[in-house]
């Protein structure tokens, strides 16, 4: 498996050409019922994901941890999942699944403020949680 940042990185790339992809398509029909979909494929895809990988650049330690993979898997998928639930709740009035991704988005964010608690405040000394420079 690639690292955790590039992981993030790649799948916020992906959450932007859909995203956009969406915009164009909306604009091009005049209609923009889905603009939260489009929204939320920006924020928690593209804005969020990369901000992740880029955190996780900066900060090595943060990758050590089995939370970064459980951070990935979480954040990840809900990227792409709770928009398309959200998809499902304006086309079909069908909830659920934005609703249970809600929830998914939420634990991947705290396992991710968990493991810079972890990080920053716990690590050994051997393994300083400053920021590396990029070579």
């Amino acid at each position: 498996m690639p690292k955790i940042d590039i992981s993030f990185i790649l799948l916020s790339a992906i959450c932007l050409i859909i995203g956009i992809f969406l915009g164009i398509w909306m604009a091009a029909a005049h209609d923009f019922q889905f603009a939260p979909v489009h929204a939320h494929l920006n924020l928690l895809g593209w804005a969020s994901l990369a901000l992740f990988g880029l955190i996780y650049r900066a900060y090595p330690t943060l990758q050590a941890s089995w939370l970064a993979k459980a951070h990935l898997l979480l954040s990840g998928s809900a990227a792409f999942a709770f928009p398309l639930g959200i998809y499902y709740s304006i086309a079909h009035e069908q909830h659920g699944l934005a609703i249970v991704m809600s929830f998914v988005t939420l634990a991947g964010v705290v396992i991710f403020f968990v493991n810079l608690v972890r990080a920053f405040f716990f690590a050994s000394a051997s393994a300083p949680a400053v920021a590396q420079p990029i070579a």
